[in-house]
């Protein structure tokens, strides 16, 4: 996802395409690849319950469609630092939420990797020290609301992760966030951009990296671990932003965004030495530590396979 925020900043600034044509682009071609490869590969993928539909369009309609809205938006009336900033509040969601859902514990260490997130992206965005300039209340608000959606995929995502492959949900969450958004969106108005042959470059290397693959091996992620150790690993991605705009695009990296890099690689190394046993779901089957969550018990149609 950080080389696709890097690498669409370039497409947006050479090609003049909105920032959400290219997420309906993303997310359209995302469908129809993901939807085409289960077809004809594994078929049985394709099967789900009618019942969990309403995970899927919260997915795809909310954590991925109306994130992007808000964040956009936010770049729109403010800035790109301020709108990753407010977008990286999800860890300090994630763990809220997950603490009443699921009952993971909010511990010192954990607090501390948020902290140390939140400065370092701070850092890492040019908000500190600089400062945020003209923030509206409106924006500010709309803000933390892509970080509480964008917080959410983790937290319903979660409920049907022990439930259906990660590609399952991938798929089904972009064709939800897809159906949404393309209406929406002025790319029919505006397709001449997509008529140059580097666009489609662009889109396919977005698609097929930043896309399907980062969104596959998240889902699969939340299997395994807490949905607030995932949040904050996944902090990593504007740092894989800068250093993409550095090697490629010739960026100048700040002291200032150094100092932030080694705060978010910190709180990562604290998330994951922080607790020896956080890699197993939610206890090894058997142990003192087991213990199933009532919402996933439901998993004897045999749906999920193997990854």
């Amino acid at each position: 996802m950080g080389f696709d925020r890097a690498v669409r900043s370039e497409v947006i600034r050479v090609w003049t395409v909105s920032s959400g044509d290219v997420v309906t682009v993303r997310m359209t071609l995302s469908t129809l690849i993901m939807f085409g490869i289960l077809c004809f590969i594994r078929p049985y993928l394709i099967k789900i319950h009618l019942r969990d539909l309403p995970h899927f369009i919260g997915l795809g309609v909310v954590s991925i469609a109306l994130f992007n809205w808000c964040y956009f938006t936010v770049m729109e009336q403010s800035s790109l630092s301020v709108a990753v900033v407010l977008l990286y509040t999800s860890p300090v969601f994630v763990a809220l939420l997950s603490r009443f859902i699921f009952q993971e514990l909010l511990t010192i260490s954990k607090i501390i990797a948020i902290l140390l997130t939140l400065t370092g992206c701070a850092l890492v965005a040019g908000l500190v020290p600089a400062g945020a300039g003209g923030l509206t209340e409106g924006s500010l608000f709309i803000g933390f609301a892509s970080g509480f959606f964008c917080a959410l995929y983790s937290i319903i995502g979660k409920f049907v992760s022990r439930k259906y492959h990660s590609i399952t949900i991938t798929a089904y969450s972009m064709l939800c966030g897809s159906v949404v958004l393309f209406p929406s969106s002025g790319i029919v108005n505006n397709w001449e951009p997509f008529t140059e042959l580097p666009v489609w470059g662009f889109a396919l290397g977005s698609v097929l990296v930043s896309t399907i693959l980062a969104y596959v091996l998240y889902t699969m992620g939340l299997k395994y671990i807490e949905s607030s150790h995932a949040a904050i690993l996944s902090t990593v991605e504007p740092i894989v932003a800068i250093m993409v705009g550095v090697t490629l695009f010739h960026d100048q990296l700040t002291s200032w965004q150094s100092v932030g890099i080694a705060l978010v690689f910190s709180s990562i190394l604290l998330s994951i030495f922080s607790h020896k046993r956080k890699f197993q779901w939610p206890g090894k089957p058997g142990g003192k530590h087991h213990r199933r969550h009532p919402l996933y018990e439901d998993n004897s149609d045999g749906l999920a396979k193997t990854e």
